[in-house]
């Protein structure tokens, strides 16, 4: 039970209260049945992302009233610099005040029409880059990681095979980087082995091609390679770390995740030339390249947070957190993605409601109706989030799987709270007959779960028949 309990005590509490069931139907329905248009205080227990939800520690708070302000060249950059060469690795370090920007500058830099990109999996603000700039975003997870049943150590790997194969089929001057994602978001929050990334590692440069992390779940990625990898048990968390990025060339990062702040990112990398083109665009974009649109207190509570990451009891409660919440629910007869990975639980949506067909978004209705029962606020990953028009071929896409995500803020809730969330999602799977699919009205082109403006089939007509 050690791996269970929580490693802090709490200092400072947050009141949040529920809202009946009628109050949020009627919040769902105003906000076009998508569930990132609620008002906050609409919501009980927010699992819809673990991006900037965390909870900052009292060091970090104190290293934020330390802020320097300066434009140029404030000193909590340089100690956020010196962090990230620490840790990291990689001598080149341009803030941003998120992942996704650190991913825009990147791929506005490298990517082109006719390029491609290939991923263990690309997240949806990963792939969205990807696509808008005119590249295309390919996926490689291996065999273990498509199979939602199957126990496996390391089912975020990305496939060595497919990605040579690929290679040899596009050729090296197609491809600008090969990316790979620790914890695998997309594929369930699994972790990369080592192994594999020393084999992708190997493989990118043997073609004379740069390897490019996205490493917003880093330290859970080492937590599990410590706990899972032979070899691993007797070394230190940043120890692990500095390898798994020693294989690399840079990397994109979100620190709203294991940064544990609230706000905050980086793009780190080895190739100088690159680096400097990137930053003539920060410049433009986001600000000096010693603030990169943040304040100097965000800077000084990143590095911090990269540091506290790191503790070993905070990582065993962290996935430990994760895991019980998935054994109450695998338990229970509910059909979820397992192994647990790092961050999140991912409910399977497609056998929750295996009536509802993936054009009807059998997840987006798992998540609205957990909502409107319980207060809970999940996300799809499924073909809502990754479906629509292929930019090669114009046709509708359909996702691998139908996934709803309860992401799992750090330091923020409890064990009871993670309780009710089970006994909540099992209450619903006991009348999942009753769920009904989905249609989209109203869409934009790029990253449509975001904003698009959703139905239940049938609403309409029921409005009819009842006017």
């Amino acid at each position: 039970m050690e791996k269970y309990v929580e490693p802090f005590k709490i200092k400072v509490v947050e009141p949040i209260k529920v809202i009946g069931p009628e109050a949020r139907q009627k919040a769902i329905a105003r906000s076009g049945y998508n569930l990132f248009k609620l008002h906050a205080e609409e919501i009980y227990i927010d699992l819809l992302t673990d991006s900037g939800t965390s909870a900052m520690s009292d060091n970090q708070w104190a290293g934020i009233m330390m802020g320097d302000e300066s434009y140029a060249g404030g000193r909590n950059y340089f100690h956020f610099e010196e962090t990230v060469h620490d840790i990291f690795g990689f001598q080149n370090v341009i803030p941003c005040h998120q992942g996704r920007v650190a991913e825009n500058l990147l791929f506005q830099t490298i990517a082109a029409p006719g390029l491609v990109i290939p991923n263990n999996s690309h997240f949806d603000t990963t792939r969205a880059n990807v696509e808008m700039n005119g590249a295309e975003a390919v996926d490689l997870l291996c065999a273990e990681g498509q199979d939602p049943h199957l126990v496996a150590s390391f089912k975020g790997n990305m496939d060595v095979d497919a990605l040579e194969k690929l290679i040899a089929d596009v050729g090296v001057d197609k491809i600008p980087a090969v990316m790979m994602t620790i914890t695998n978001n997309s594929g369930g929050g699994q972790p990369v082995s080592m192994a594999n990334i020393r084999a992708v590692g190997e493989i990118c440069h043997r073609h004379g091609l740069p390897l490019i992390f996205d490493a917003a779940r880093f330290a859970e990625n080492a937590w599990f390679i410590h706990q899972r990898e032979p070899g691993y048990r007797d070394k230190s968390i940043l120890e692990i770390v500095q390898e798994m990025f020693s294989y690399g060339d840079g990397c994109t990062m979100s620190a709203k995740k294991d940064g544990l702040v609230n706000m905050g990112g980086f793009l780190a990398l080895r190739d100088d030339a690159l680096s400097e083109r990137i930053r003539n665009l920060l410049i433009l974009v986001e600000g000096f390249p010693t603030y990169g649109g943040l304040a100097g207190r965000d800077l000084e509570a990143m590095a911090r947070g990269f540091r506290e990451v790191l503790e070993p009891d905070y990582l065993r409660f962290r996935v430990g957190q994760v895991e019980m919440l998935g054994e109450q629910l695998v338990e229970a007869g509910v059909s979820i993605l397992e192994p647990p990975g790092g961050h999140a639980i991912y409910l399977n949506a497609g056998e929750f409601l295996p009536h509802i067909p993936p054009q009807e978004f059998p997840g987006q209705s798992l998540a609205v109706n957990l909502y409107v029962e319980s207060g809970i606020r999940g996300v799809e990953i499924g073909t809502f989030m990754f479906g629509g028009a292929d930019p090669k071929t114009g046709e509708n896409r359909t996702a691998r799987l139908e996934l709803v995500r309860l992401a799992i803020p750090r330091r923020v809730y409890t064990n009871m709270h993670m309780n009710f969330v089970a006994q909540s999602i099992i209450a619903l799977h006991e009348k999942r007959d009753t769920l009904r699919g989905m249609k989209i009205l109203k869409q934009p082109p790029f990253l449509r779960h975001f904003s698009a403006t959703l139905s239940f089939l049938g609403e309409e007509a029921a409005s009819r028949t009842q006017a």
